[in-house]
């Protein structure tokens, strides 16, 4: 339920050692002008050294003292409190951060005195694998001996601490001293050995057991403690699907905060459900698909899929997870079929089956978690989702459709294997995260901008009609789950995005212009690489070449077709490079795209306005991303976390001109304030009207009180029909124009291009 606490809007803010409290609490003016209501904060707990995102936490019981310390934070929240703004948290619950041993104390402690320490219950550790493996090493332990020394109580490498168990140190004898630790060091390549569990494929990111109490307690009493005094009003949850039990931790996070917002972030594939134990909703990624999904058209959907010439959406994911599954989540993979095996000694079943069945199964698994009881049974809607992965491996592997068959028969508890139960689930996300995000939206990219987290590429466009539907369930179920647009995840800013679905709606001016670009470079590259680099440069120009490389060199990495972290090609990351480069380098094509790019500036402009406004003004909490009130032209972090100029923005907010910047922060302001001020129109409470506009605009009212319509294919010209428009005056909060009775789109949107109407 809404309390005076519970956020009607709010506006991200990435803390870092750059941008501390102070820099935050100096901004906080300029927000609350702008009309939010909640500032919403990146993780701030102690984080490692040069963190950038605060998601690596090392200590639980402080403040993050390069961000400003305990005492930065009471300024914040002095600044907050004085223009009646709340505060929202990100946390963290799901992980911590290993990479500096020795400021990590729970983790010392562990690494000192192994299984016998006070926080050996704190991580998720097998033990019966002998010491934890520690893959820190350049390369092979023989080979870095005279890079690790003997220092007072601990081992050395580099940056790199390591303790010395009591009574175990050989003077000036490294490997002796390491032969009785209950740890051993490794070249950082032998993760698959690794016998704790992670964040992902992160090794540096030790995963945390806090569906314990004991542990729960130690790592959220600094927080819980922030939402007792007033100082966090709200919380943001990472990664609820990595825990053991996301449903008993949410309930727990309830009964020690009660009343607290909070929303998870929740990663929905296309159709599937919400829990109803979620919280107060999402993070926002499904209704940025569902938003980003009015301006596709699906009718261009053809001609992009013939440009792109590739395999199949469906086929790309399957390699991608294959490719995860066997070569980045190997560890995880063995300790799933370590666990299944005793529980399976009846079935004449080998090791060798079984982990080739139970990785068929994870790769057909197209969720990123079926929420199911260790103890059984599984509802219906987890139980189709584990019996729909069965039937897909045992397609795929009909050679293995016994062993599947028993994958599935654990996943739902039908044979005692309670620790199998929760391994699957928790093996089912790094799948779906590293294999579809950081894989398969790097190497399918018709139309990258459905590249997006929680979106289907092969999904071309929403439907009105599937569009209000979604908003009246929202307004029904989840009236106080987040909408968003932005994030420090998404692969591509809002605005990036609003200009690459242009490419939907003309197609062919599109092709054309590959076309042409293509034969005029002298160096090629593959397909799909090619692809990118022409979408990556449109949507995002104008960009440095230093940008545009850097963007590039990730996304092929994480494609792993050609590159990867791991394993880097220098050579084709040097190809990569010099193509991008060379176009940049290029004045009369770069005066083509350029020529490009501003052909569909006033579409752009207007599918830009036109999603900011239906997010700000549909069901949910509304959030803002830092700048984005701005046009951002921002790929995929760490470039979406450059430095922000706020004093412009404040600067602008006060004296307005007609620049596209001006005509965002316009439809951000308005919306925020109006939020603000009448909180009841939009969020618990309030209502939802789907309204008719005819083929090409979206119209939809909120609580009999406000109406938003916005053209959907800008690209193809001025939309027609009519509004029929509820009785009574209103009037246009963006360009003041008043109307009544029945009214033609195109006059509603002849002045600003879109329309948001307040009744007078």
């Amino acid at each position: 339920m809404a309390s005076s606490r519970t956020p009607v809007s709010t506006y991200r803010l990435q803390l870092t050692a750059e941008f501390t409290f102070d820099h935050a609490a100096a901004v906080v003016p300029y927000l609350a002008h702008l009309g939010v209501t909640h500032l919403y904060c990146s993780p701030w707990l102690e984080s490692a050294p040069g963190s950038q995102h605060g998601y690596d936490v090392v200590d639980h019981s402080r403040v993050d003292t390069a961000r400003g310390g305990q005492e930065g934070l009471d300024r914040l929240v002095a600044a907050c409190h004085t223009e009646g703004l709340g505060i929202v948290l990100d946390v963290v619950p799901n992980h911590m951060s290993v990479a500096h041993e020795r400021l990590n104390a729970a983790w010392w402690s562990l690494l000192r005195e192994g299984s016998g320490s006070p926080y050996a219950s704190w991580f998720d550790v097998d033990w019966s694998k002998g010491p934890l493996l520690l893959p820190v090493l350049g390369k092979p332990l023989a080979e870095s001996l005279d890079e690790l020394s003997l220092r007072e109580d601990r081992i050395v490498y580099h940056e790199h601490e390591f303790p010395v168990a009591p009574g175990t140190l050989v003077e000036g004898d490294v490997v002796k001293t390491l032969a009785e630790q209950h740890y051993r060091l490794a070249f950082w390549r032998c993760s698959d050995e690794l016998s704790y569990r992670r964040f992902f494929d992160v090794t540096t990111l030790a995963a945390l057991r806090v569906e314990l109490p004991a542990v729960f307690d130690a790592t959220h009493a600094l927080i819980l403690q922030q939402v007792h005094d007033g100082l966090v009003d709200g919380l943001r949850i990472d990664h609820p699907d990595g825990l053991a039990d996301p449903e008993g931790y949410l309930a727990r996070l309830s009964e020690r905060a009660p009343g607290t917002w909070v929303v998870a972030e929740k990663i929905l594939e296309p159709g599937e459900a919400l829990p109803a134990w979620c919280g107060a909703g999402t993070t926002g990624y499904d209704s940025l698909q569902q938003v980003m999904g009015l301006f596709v058209d699906p009718a261009g959907q053809q001609v992009l899929d013939d440009l792109w010439d590739g395999p199949s959406y469906d086929e790309v994911v399957e390699a991608s997870k294959r490719l995860v599954l066997e070569q980045v989540l190997v560890a995880e993979v063995d300790r799933l079929v370590d666990v299944a095996l005793p529980a399976l000694e009846g079935f004449d079943v080998s090791r060798h089956g079984l982990r080739a069945a139970a990785i068929e199964v994870l790769v057909a698994f197209d969720v990123y978690r079926a929420y199911l009881g260790p103890s059984g049974p599984a509802d219906a809607n987890a139980r189709a989702q584990v019996e729909a992965a069965v039937a897909r491996a045992q397609v795929a592997l009909p050679h293995r459709a016994r062993e599947a068959a028993l994958v599935g028969r654990l996943a739902l508890a039908e044979l005692e294997c309670p620790e199998f139960v929760t391994r699957f689930q928790q093996t089912c996300g790094p799948v779906m995260a590293k294999g579809v995000e950081d894989t398969a939206f790097y190497r399918y990219v018709p139309l990258s901008a459905l590249c997006e987290v929680g979106g289907d590429p092969s999904v071309f466009g929403t439907a009105v009609a599937e569009f209000h539907a979604w908003c009246t369930a929202q307004q029904e179920h989840w009236p106080l789950s987040m909408t968003t647009l932005s994030t420090h995840d998404t692969k591509r800013s809002e605005d990036v995005r609003a200009r690459l679905v242009l490419l939907s709606q003309r197609p062919r001016t599109w092709l054309e212009a590959v076309s042409r670009w293509t034969a005029q470079v002298t160096e090629r590259l593959d397909q799909a690489t090619e692809q990118l680099v022409w979408q990556t440069l449109v949507g995002a120009w104008p960009l440095s070449a230093d940008r545009a490389v850097a963007y590039l060199e990730k996304a092929t990495r994480e494609a792993k077709s050609h590159t990867s972290w791991t394993d880097p090609d220098q050579h084709y990351d040097a190809r990569v490079a010099s193509f991008v480069r060379g176009i940049l380098a290029d004045r009369a094509l770069c005066e083509d795209l350029a020529a490009f790019v501003e052909d569909l500036a006033p579409a752009w402009r207007l599918t830009a306005l036109a999603q900011k406004l239906v997010q700000l003004t549909m069901p949910g909490v509304a959030d803002t991303y830092q700048g984005t009130e701005f046009t951002d032209l921002s790929l995929v972090d760490p470039d979406n976390r450059r430095p922000v100029d706020f004093a412009r923005r404040a600067a602008l907010l006060e004296d307005a001109d007609s620049s596209v910047d001006a005509d965002k922060l316009r439809v951000v302001s308005s919306c925020l304030r109006l939020r603000r001020a009448r909180p009841e129109w939009f969020v618990e409470g309030s209502s939802y009207q789907p309204i008719e506009a005819g083929p090409d605009a979206l119209a939809f009212g909120r609580s009999g009180q406000v109406i938003t319509v916005v053209p959907l294919r800008a690209a193809q010209g001025i939309p027609g029909g009519t509004v029929a428009l509820p009785d009574g005056e209103w009037q246009d909060a963006l360009c003041g124009e008043r109307w009544s009775g029945r009214v033609e789109v195109r006059d509603l949107l002849r002045d600003f291009g879109v329309s948001l109407l307040v009744r007078r």
